[in-house]
C-alpha cells in the first residue's frame, strides 16, 4: 500500500517514512537472502520523506536506521561506508525533535558510538550518555536498557551490565514495540547466562 502510495505521488511523506521503518523491521527479520534489499528499500524511503518534509524527524530517523541495519548485518565495509551519514541524519533528528519516538536518535547515537571503533570517533563513554539521555525520554525502553548492557559489559562494568540486562526482561512490553521489546528480552536473557 506503501509502495503504491509513493510510486503515484513521490511526496506521499507519510507513506515514505513508514515504508523506510517497515524496511529497517524487515531488514531485519527476513529470510538472509532478502535483508539488503529491504534495507535499501528503506533507505530509497528515508530520503524521499526527507526531499518532501527536511524539517520532520522521521526521513532523517529512517534512513539512519537502515543504514545502521546494513552496517550491522553485511560488516565492517558497509559500517565505514555509513558511518558518517547515520551520525549526521542522527545529529538532524537531535536538533529537529530530540524526544521522537521515546528518544530514538539518543539510543541509536548510543549505539553508532558503541560499534564505530574509536579510532573512527567511536566511544563508549559517548555511548552511555546518549543511551542514559533516551532514558529520560522513556525509562522503561528495553532496547536502550539493552545497548546500555553491552556498552558497560564492554567496560568490564558487569554487576552494571547484569542489572541492565535485568531491566531488559523486567520492564513491561510497549504496546507500540512488542515484537522488537521480545527480542531484547530474549537477548537479554541469553546474555545474562553468559556473563560470568
Amino acid at each position: 500500500m506503501w509502495r503504491a502510495d509513493l510510486s503515484r505521488d513521490a511526496k506521499a511523506f507519510d507513506a515514505a517514512w513508514k515504508l523506510g521503518r517497515v524496511g529497517y523491521w524487515l531488514g531485519g527479520h527476513a529470510p538472509e537472502a532478502e535483508r539488503r534489499g529491504f534495507y535499501e528499500e528503506g533507505i530509497e524511503a528515508g530520503q524521499k520523506a526527507i526531499a518532501a518534509q527536511p524539517d520532520r524527524p522521521e526521513g532523517h530517523f529512517w534512513v539512519a536506521a537502515n543504514m545502521g541495519g546494513l552496517a550491522e548485518s553485511f560488516g565492517r565495509r558497509q559500517g565505514l561506508k555509513y558511518r558518517k551519514t547515520i551520525k549526521e541524519e542522527l545529529e538532524t533528528v537531535l536538533r529537529l525533535e530530540p524526544a521522537f519516538m521515546q528518544g530514538s536518535a539518543d539510543r541509536a547515537l548510543g549505539r553508532w558510538y558503541f560499534r564505530v571503533p574509536g579510532i573512527m570517533g567511536g566511544s563508549n563513554k559517548k555511548s552511555e550518555e546518549h543511551l542514559r539521555q533516551s532514558l529520560q525520554y522513556n525509562p522503561n525502553s528495553s532496547a536502550s536498557h539493552f545497548f546500555l548492557a553491552e556498552t558497560l559489559l564492554d567496560e568490564d562494568r558487569k554487576a552494571d551490565a547484569r542489572a541492565e540486562f535485568q531491566k531488559v526482561i523486567d520492564v513491561a512490553a510497549d504496546p507500540d514495540w512488542i515484537p522488537e521489546d521480545k527480542d531484547f528480552k530474549d537477548k537479554a536473557r541469553a546474555a545474562l547466562a553468559k556473563i560470568k
